[in-house]
């Protein structure tokens, strides 16, 4: 079946549906649900259903919206309070973690590949450009799992393994252009090669990082200034900002993948108007755009060819899980001590694959210089799905076996103030040492500045008065003044 314009609709809303219904069953057995967008992609392909899509440029430019709307999402939802501690550890693993499985990985790629596969074997460049392609852990997955998981993390867990997953694409994305442009050049690896390689990725960084900040800030300044007759204009004008900071990032030579990164960690920490609604907006938004990138990805790749990819597909794939992703984990992490032995073994067994690293494949797909570039495109789809299946399915019960879950707070009141309110809300429960002066509310000791507006008891919601009799375990919504 071909992709036409008169029946595109009507396929955009059958795969939409059952990605969703698949999806949500699937959670119920741990299974992520981008691993289901990817199956559903490929039945619905040229060995499934006969949808016929081969163009890797139309599936590249759906990944690079995909991941800006994507990265920028993950940056308006993460509190720098959370990261501020973990930013050390977590830029690490983003930055040299991705050199280091590249090198394990590469080395590996090309003295085994050569044994196993001998009508495969790859060149030095070609194998560290396949290793660079898998070496960053997936932003979509990695939010979409632990945000899913309904568990908590002790030891800052999450917020690094966030921070990385969201910052480790540009220096992944840097290495495959770098080793692209080497292998179109027909050039060899040289020192001079090494030191110019790392100058271009060190100021493609640093202009990412500043371009994004400011960029951010500006966005913050024009959200606040705009005067909307539609409060839901205001999500468009955020996406505009988003889409800004990657292509003026572009221009300027930086990271257009880090500046989106961090022009939404700016806007989600700054006082914007309509936080809620944006933030809401951005859920839903980035839910649709991946359901869309994965679904397209899934359609790109032909399921019978992986067939001959199963064995050195599976050695490589376990390699990466058990042995490179490990020896890079405990390599960044040794200057820091604010993680046990049994968080660094959570941090190297959750380096989910996922988009990325078959966006960055179509890269070399789309040059006519790479050779093999469909056996490495088949290998890292290949590896993906090893890497959800394995790692995917058991984030949670890894946690648990390692003893590292506590309980997630689960707040009582979905309430939110305006930003413009120079106020904003906390909830304080009620222990019986605050009842030894009395019951009543009028008699219990708030914090300062603090006005009560609601009472959560047994699953009922009260509106309190002074004469409120408490209980212990009842909780407050208070007001507080910034």
């Amino acid at each position: 079946m071909e992709i036409t314009p008169g029946n595109i609709m009507l396929i955009a809303a059958v795969l939409l549906f059952f990605s969703v219904l698949v999806g949500k069953a699937g959670s119920r057995f741990g299974m992520p649900a981008l691993l289901i967008f990817l199956g559903i992609g490929m039945a619905a392909g040229v060995d499934g259903f006969g949808l016929q899509f081969d163009n890797a440029a139309i599936a590249e430019f759906i990944g690079m919206v995909a991941l800006c709307i994507i990265l920028f999402s993950g940056g308006l939802d993460t509190d720098f309070r959370t990261i501020k501690p973990v930013l050390g550890p977590g830029l690490v693993l983003a930055t040299v973690g991705v050199l280091l499985t590249t090198a394990f990985t590469g080395v590996f790629i090309h003295e085994v590949m050569r044994l196993l596969v001998p009508d495969y074997a790859f060149s030095w460049p070609e194998s560290f450009l396949l290793a660079a392609i898998m070496s960053s852990t997936d932003s979509a997955s990695v939010f979409s799992i632990l945000n899913s998981s309904g568990i908590g993390l002790k030891q800052r867990l999450k917020p690094t393994l966030e921070l990385e997953s969201g910052s480790n694409d540009p220096m992944a994305y840097l290495l495959v252009i770098l080793l692209i442009s080497l292998i179109e050049g027909g050039e060899d690896i040289s020192g001079a090669m090494i030191f110019n390689s790392i100058g271009t990725l060190a100021v493609q960084l640093g202009v990412g990082v500043l371009a994004g900040w400011i960029i951010g800030l500006v966005s913050v300044k024009v959200i606040n200034s705009v005067r909307c007759d539609n409060d839901f204009l205001y999500p468009v004008l955020v996406v505009a900002c988003c889409f800004f900071a990657f292509t003026l990032t572009n221009l300027v030579g930086g990271n257009s993948y880090l500046a989106v990164y961090i022009a939404g960690l700016v806007v989600g920490n700054k006082r914007v108007v309509l936080k809620r609604t944006i933030t809401t907006f951005f859920g839903g938004f980035t839910w649709l755009v991946q359901i869309a990138m994965f679904i397209t990805l899934g359609l790109l790749v032909n399921p019978h060819e992986l067939l001959e990819i199963i064995w050195p597909g599976l050695l490589l794939g376990l390699f990466m899980i058990l042995i490179a992703r490990p020896l890079a984990v405990m390599a960044c992490l040794v200057p820091f001590k604010c993680f046990t032995l049994r968080a660094k073994a959570y941090l190297c067994w959750v380096g989910l694959r996922g988009a990325v690293p078959i966006i960055f494949a179509t890269y070399a797909l789309m040059s006519p210089a790479v050779p093999h570039a469909r056996f490495m495109f088949n290998l890292v789809f290949f590896i993906t799905i090893l890497s959800l299946l394995i790692q995917g399915t058991t984030v949670n019960s890894m946690a648990r076996r390692l003893q590292l879950t506590e309980p997630l707070h689960q707040p009582h009141f979905d309430v939110e103030l305006p930003d413009e309110v120079a106020s904003d809300t906390r909830e304080f429960t009620i222990e019986p040492h605050y009842l030894v002066n009395g019951d009543l509310l009028r008699q219990v000791t708030l914090p300062a500045d603090s006005l009560a507006i609601l009472l959560h008891r047994d699953g009922r919601y009260l509106v309190p008065k002074g004469d409120t009799r408490l209980q212990p375990g009842d909780v407050l919504l208070l007001v507080n003044r910034k």
